[in-house]
């Protein structure tokens, strides 16, 4: 327990939404392993985020969550203020060909929203876990589509509860990463799609979903990729086609169904990384780290982290 930050709550102003302390957070993710949240705030809206913001003590941590998806929480806990949007924030909307979308939506809601009004561009959501607030955050994608194609603007609130509006320049999008300020808090975007047939766009949107059922464990307690694919150039470097998937590099390396503690990738896609029952975060990112380790063995690349790990290692 952080008793500095709490203790530093106790002088807040009252809010409207929720706050609670030891808050269960890692087991709520879908890893179902990992520690607690010193204080779990959960705002009433906007407003209420807004405010609390701006009175929250500068020294005071934050973090934001949305389903807990793509990150592993470590066993130590999180420290400082974890929050969590309210549903409010997970609502979506049509107009035209433009998609709005609430940081808390799912991804795959986005896009059957998008499917129903007619709006082609948005079928890889569908194969993406998680909210819209973390796409943003990493620039999620898939089969070949990445949030910056279809991203128009996004709006966070920073530290301060200022509001920012973000276009894709704004926020340095690349491959997997954004340069946007760590402490910024993500509360929703706009997407621009084009006009399509509504029955072609939800026929695509179900060839995604058997083709992520057919090849990943979707239906296991998994946060989606593990390793983002190496860069061109890192390929080149290694001696390797550069058409060559994360996914190669950790089956040659022989890290297919590896396992440490209850912690182990995937053997229907070695770059899942899944918890048979009873791992902990600690096995989770061993396990990471091993894999990271015989890649850089056998290929001479560094394998870069795309799920987060956020919080204090247990001690």
């Amino acid at each position: 327990m952080n008793k500095t930050a709490l203790n530093e709550i106790d002088d807040f102003p009252s809010v409207r939404g929720r706050i609670t302390e030891n808050a269960p957070l890692g087991m709520n993710g879908w890893f179902k392993a990992g520690g607690t949240a010193d204080v779990l705030f959960k705002p009433a809206d906007i407003d209420d985020l807004v405010d609390f913001l701006r009175a929250l003590p500068d020294g005071v941590p934050v973090q934001i969550f949305g389903v807990i998806s793509n990150c592993i929480i470590r066993d130590g806990g999180v420290r400082g203020v974890t929050i969590r949007l309210p549903r409010e924030f997970a609502l979506v909307e049509t107009e035209g060909t433009l998609v709005k979308a609430g940081a808390l939506a799912l991804d795959a809601s986005v896009a059957r929203e998008a499917a129903d009004a007619g709006i082609e561009g948005l079928e890889f959501f569908s194969g993406i876990p998680g909210t819209i607030g973390g796409a943003l955050r990493m620039n999620a994608g898939c089969y070949s589509t990445e949030t910056k194609d279809v991203l128009t603007e996004a709006t966070a609130l920073d530290r301060q509860g200022n509001i920012h509006v973000l276009t894709p320049d704004d926020m340095g999008m690349a491959y997997r990463h954004t340069t946007t300020p760590e402490d910024y808090i993500f509360t929703g975007a706009v997407f621009q799609g084009r006009a399509g047939d509504p029955e072609e766009i939800k026929a695509h949107i179900q060839a995604i979903k058997e083709r992520r059922e057919e090849s990943q464990p979707i239906r296991e307690r998994t946060g989606g990729s593990t390793f983002a694919n190496p860069s061109v150039t890192e390929l080149s470097q290694a001696g390797l086609s550069t058409d060559t998937k994360v996914w190669q590099l950790i089956d040659q390396a022989g890290a297919r169904g590896l396992k440490i503690g209850g912690a182990q990738m995937s053997e229907k896609h070695c770059n899942f990384m899944i918890n048979t029952g009873a791992a902990t975060a600690e096995d989770l990112e061993n396990l990471g780290e091993e894999v990271r380790k015989r890649v850089a063995e056998t290929h001479g690349i560094a394998l870069r982290w795309e799920i987060k790990r956020i919080g204090e290692l247990l001690t």
